[in-house]
């Protein structure tokens, strides 16, 4: 459990960077998250305590004045101490540009733990952009400007701390699956996404298949089915719209491929997505009506 306060966004005006969610929580002892995967950017700062971040086969004991980068798709794991658990903030963000703003911080491509001397100004910042929590025209661009002198403030005050890994082959592993979350809802390709990196498609397989023990083709199909999961379940969009937005020009080839990964038709999925979600409605109300 956690004690903590958290703003969420949904509507987004900003496609190169924009802020996805972020919060502050004082965690109690052993309080974990993972291990998981994001679909976007995820920056945690640690104010106070003492927990441990992993990632790949690299474990980090981290203390107050440290910091972590989960990557979009990079599987982590991170848990507060059990004797002095940690109090940390974190910002969610993404955007098309959002790889190569980290890069010019010292961040990314492999650089997942860092040092920062100014956890009080970012926390200071953080709790002034959360009073910022209903959707007007104002407090979007207060929320998109909090990222950008967020950034700013970062920028100033880290240390990188690399994490051991072979750098070359990780940058483009990193730029090809870069180029997949900002462009699979286009008809892209294996041969696309290798012209983007620089290298031919038998070596962007291995480094696919070494480090993420798939295929570029199946990574590239896996999140477009992810996404249409999600579109699925948060949208109206019909399944022709859906296939459309994840990449799929023939809604039939989609609907094939979709029951293929996932054992159900697009328009079984809604529904059952949506049975479950009223069926847990029931169940939290008739708890309520019992206090």
């Amino acid at each position: 459990m956690e004690n903590s306060y958290v703003l969420q966004l949904k509507n987004r005006k900003f496609s190169e960077f924009y802020l996805c969610y972020c919060g502050y929580a004082k965690c109690e002892s052993l309080h974990s998250f993972g291990p998981a995967v994001r679909p976007n950017y995820l920056i945690h700062l640690i104010l106070d305590g003492h927990g441990r971040f992993q990632t790949g086969d690299a474990t980090y004991e981290l203390a107050a004045g440290q910091g972590f980068l989960i990557e979009p798709e990079v599987q982590t794991f991170y848990q507060a101490d059990k004797n002095d658990p940690w109090t940390y903030l974190w910002v969610g963000f993404g955007g098309s540009r959002a790889g190569e703003y980290l890069r010019d911080i010292g961040l990314g491509n492999g650089s997942g733990t860092f040092r920062c001397g100014e956890t009080g100004k970012l926390k200071n910042m953080l709790i002034n952009i959360l009073k910022k929590n209903t959707y007007t025209v104002e407090n979007d661009f207060y929320r998109e400007s909090f990222l950008y002198s967020f950034f700013a403030v970062l920028s100033g005050s880290i240390d990188g701390e690399k994490i051991s890994r072979e750098e070359t082959e990780n940058i483009y592993v990193r730029e090809a699956l870069e180029y997949i979350q900002n462009n699979y809802h286009y008809g892209i390709r294996v041969s696309d996404i290798s012209d983007y990196v620089g290298i031919s498609r038998g070596y962007l397989h291995t480094l696919f298949t070494k480090n993420l023990n798939q295929s570029p083709q199946e990574y590239l199909v896996n999140y477009r089915i992810t996404r249409a999961e999600e579109l699925l379940t948060v949208t109206d969009l019909s399944i022709e719209g859906v296939a459309q937005s994840c990449g799929y020009s023939d809604p039939l080839v989609f609907s094939k491929l979709f029951k293929k990964k996932t054992g159900k038709t697009p328009s079984l999925y809604r529904k059952s997505d949506w049975e479950e979600t009223r069926d847990s409605l029931r169940r939290r109300q008739h708890r309520l009506d019992t206090l």
